[in-house]
């Protein structure tokens, strides 16, 4: 005999579990991807430049600083994604990262959905202040960089360029 649609059906739709991952695995980088290593941010507001790999964090990015003494990019994380790794390295034994983590770079929490008055007419906002703080761990990083840096002639003008591609460079075939 055959099964005959049924007179009514649910109003709820049942649906299937959602299969999730259970732990967050730590990211499997690229074997380029080395502290010390030169790299070239690809996205971003530096775009272009060239900043010294110092850490891989626990949110799977990688911890990369200018020095900012040299090219202006303070210590900051990036998508591995986001960046080609060149054959140039940098000594970083001597630079203390050890109290960077994920927390450090944590925005701070603000008024959730409170747009000022200031905000809403789009206003002149006061700028953002720098913590003392951030500026000493700044300081502290781009010392020990900057010393290794020295020792490596052209290094300094090398990280200070920036990198872009001319009409006729063929990306594929660069060697980093």
């Amino acid at each position: 005999m055959a099964q005959s649609a049924p007179k009514w059906y649910e109003t709820e739709d049942v649906s299937a579990r959602k299969q999730t991952r259970k732990t967050a695995r730590p990211q499997k980088l690229r074997a380029s991807l080395v502290p010390g290593t030169v790299l070239i941010l690809l996205a971003g507001r530096f775009r272009g430049k060239r900043v010294v790999y110092l850490k891989n964090l626990e949110d799977n990015t990688l911890l990369v600083s200018g020095p900012f003494k040299v090219n202006g990019v303070p210590l900051r994380r990036v998508n591995a994604r986001y960046v080609i790794a060149t054959s140039t390295q940098v000594d970083v034994a001597k630079v203390d990262v050890s109290k960077f983590n994920v927390e450090y770079f944590a925005r701070e929490k603000s008024a959730k959905g409170k747009k000022t008055e200031a905000e809403f007419f789009n206003e002149e906002q006061p700028k953002k202040e720098i913590k003392a703080e951030r500026v000493e761990d700044q300081k502290s990083v781009d010392a020990a960089l900057l010393a290794e840096i020295k020792k490596t002639p052209l290094l300094k003008q090398y990280l200070s360029a920036s990198f872009s591609l001319k009409s006729g460079d063929k990306p594929h075939l660069l060697k980093f």
